[in-house]
Order: structure tokens, then C-alpha cells, then sequence
């Protein structure tokens, strides 16, 4: 194991797969001469050159349109946005190019791309650049959308998302990208669809995703000085999704608590929902709880900001709620 920072191991992923493959390159807007506006592609100008790490101008919607188009024509490019609130201006490439271009074509134009970039709040930043934009990718058939929270996680999924050959959505956050973590040395991959168990419990299952699970951990830290053993399931993919792991756990667990930095309005805990109620039902012990941001765009006040994000004293009381102890 070594110690990387996220934006490290994201790095470091790249590089690794760009070294092996001719046919991957990285474009975004400065992502070369300036190392990449959070130094996730430190270095890899110096490496590859300007032919395969390539600065565009503001242009969400050029840039990612020649990753589609170069994608059809057998490179594997990655796309970078500087976050995934600017990749609005690109999403007619992503939503009705590269989801559609395989079934259109009948199975002749595969899409090998990954957009990546940040995505979720990064402090004050006002509401036009702190939304998460997960559950509105993984509604669209052809489109694989994955969000870790953590350095090893990242860079096994980001391998596995670069060698995938369909379009994948790799979701990050600003706030992450100095976290620390053990990485594993040599060459890994992590299958996209398979989520982790982060901590093993037994009376309530929790599951979250990306930053924000971080206050799942000191929720469940809080909770065990009180006796209480929460199991906290990383999703990992969003699409595809590991419903069978969610499953198995309510069925120890017999509850459910679902964390995510997303609007409360059809959401990807509400798609967690729906299946544990098909498939556990008879399992619950009580009804599942889900714990979202405010449903209004998220202002720029910190103490509004603070009262709009999810946090660990919600997560306490969703596990009390559903233990019947609140």
C-alpha cells in the first residue's frame, strides 16, 4: 500500500492506462499547461505531450463532442469537466450521442468515453455550481455512472471506467481531492456495479455514496457510543447498481437509512427504495428513511448552506427514527 491524495490516484490512473493504450488521450480546459484546475493531471502534459493531454477553449459542448465523435472512430477519450455544472452546456452529446450512438448504430459504433469532473456542492459556490447531477445521468439507458469516496476506490473505478466500452459518467468532488488514503501498488481494477461494505453492523443498514458518506461514518461512530451498529454500504456505481448487496444487508438488518447529496425529488434513493420494498418487504422493520439536501437551489449563505446540506445529526436521527428511539 502508498498514500495518495485523491487527486493523485486519479492521476495515476490515467497515466497508468494512457501508457498502455495509444488510443486514450485527456481533454478538458486546463488540464495541461496549468496541470489541471485541481492538479488531477499534474505531470501528465510533461509525459504525453500536447497531442494526448489537450487544453480546449470554454467549450463544454465542442470539446465533448469531439471526445464522441473520436470515441466512434476508436479512441478511448477522457473528458474532463471542470465540473459537472458546466457539462450542462455538453449534455446533448452526452444524453443524445454517446448513451445512444451503440443502439443506433446497431451495435457498429461502440462508445468507449469517460466524462469526469466534479460533481455535488464545494462550499460556497451558489446554487449554479453546487448541484449533483448522479440520478439525472443514471436515468439514461447506455450511460454508466460512477462516484467514489475515497483515493484506492477512485483509482480501481476510474481503470476499470477507461478499459469499460461504454460511456461512462465518473463523478468526483472539489472537496475530495486532498483527501489522503492507503492505494494498493501495481496495476488494479475495481468492477463498475459492485458496491462495498465500508463497515459491517447489524442493526441498521445505511447507504450513501461519493463525499457525503463521510457523515454516515461519524454518524455510525457516534451511534456505537450509544450501542448502536450500523452497517454502511458504499454504492460506488450508481448505474449499474448494486441492488443485491442493499438487499442482503436490510435483510440482516431489517432497516434502512439512505444518505445522498442530491435534491429530495426523484433521486437515486428513491430508486434504492422501490427495490428493497420489492425485494424486502417482508424484512422491514420499519419504514425506510432517505436524508437529502433542502429542495431548493442550494444558497450561498454558509449558515443557509450548512442547514441545506445533509450532515451527521441527520443521519443519527434517520438511524433513531427507524429504530424507533427517537
Amino acid at each position: 500500500m502508498k498514500t495518495l491524495q485523491f487527486r493523485q490516484a486519479i492521476c495515476e490512473a490515467m497515466s497508468e492506462e494512457m501508457r498502455t493504450d495509444d488510443s486514450i488521450y485527456l481533454m478538458g480546459e486546463e488540464v495541461a499547461e496549468y496541470n489541471g484546475a485541481y492538479k488531477a493531471s499534474k505531470g501528465m502534459l510533461d509525459e504525453f505531450g500536447a497531442e494526448r493531454v489537450i487544453d480546449t477553449p470554454i467549450s463544454e459542448l465542442g470539446f465533448a463532442g469531439v471526445g464522441v465523435g473520436s470515441a466512434m472512430l476508436g479512441n478511448r477519450p477522457i473528458i474532463e469537466f471542470m465540473t459537472f455544472n458546466f457539462a450542462l452546456v455538453g449534455i446533448d452529446q452526452i444524453i443524445n450521442n454517446a448513451a445512444k450512438i451503440r443502439q443506433m448504430s446497431g451495435g457498429q459504433l461502440p462508445c468507449p468515453i469517460v466524462f469526469r469532473g466534479p460533481t455535488a456542492s464545494a462550499g460556497q459556490l451558489a446554487a449554479t455550481h453546487s448541484q449533483a447531477f448522479e440520478s439525472w445521468y443514471a436515468n439514461c439507458p447506455g450511460l454508466k455512472v460512477v462516484v467514489p469516496s475515497n483515493p484506492a476506490d477512485a483509482k480501481g473505478l476510474l481503470k476499470a471506467s477507461i478499459r469499460d466500452n461504454d460511456p461512462v459518467i465518473f463523478m468526483e468532488s472539489e472537496q475530495m481531492y486532498g483527501d489522503k488514503g492507503d492505494v494498493p501498488e501495481g496495476d488494479y481494477t475495481i468492477p463498475l456495479g459492485v458496491a462495498d461494505i465500508k463497515r459491517e453492523g447489524k442493526d441498521v443498514t445505511i447507504v450513501s455514496f461519493g463525499k457525503i458518506i463521510k457523515e454516515a461514518y461519524k454518524a455510525a461512530d457516534e451511534l456505537e457510543k450509544e450501542g448502536i451498529s450500523c452497517e454502511i454500504i458504499d454504492l460506488r456505481t450508481v448505474r449499474p447498481m448494486d441492488i443485491d448487496s442493499i438487499v442482503n444487508s436490510v435483510k440482516k438488518t431489517n432497516r434502512l437509512v439512505i444518505l445522498e447529496e442530491a435534491w429530495p425529488f426523484g433521486n437515486v434513493s428513491t430508486e434504492i427504495i422501490y427495490h428493497v420494498q420489492d425485494k424486502a418487504f417482508d424484512y422491514l422493520d420499519a419504514p425506510v428513511v432517505k436524508i437529502n439536501t433542502a429542495d431548493t437551489p442550494a444558497p450561498y449563505s454558509p449558515v443557509l448552506l450548512a442547514e441545506w446540506l445533509p450532515n451527521s445529526s441527520d443521519v443519527v436521527k434517520g438511524v433513531k427514527k427507524v429504530l424507533y428511539k427517537d
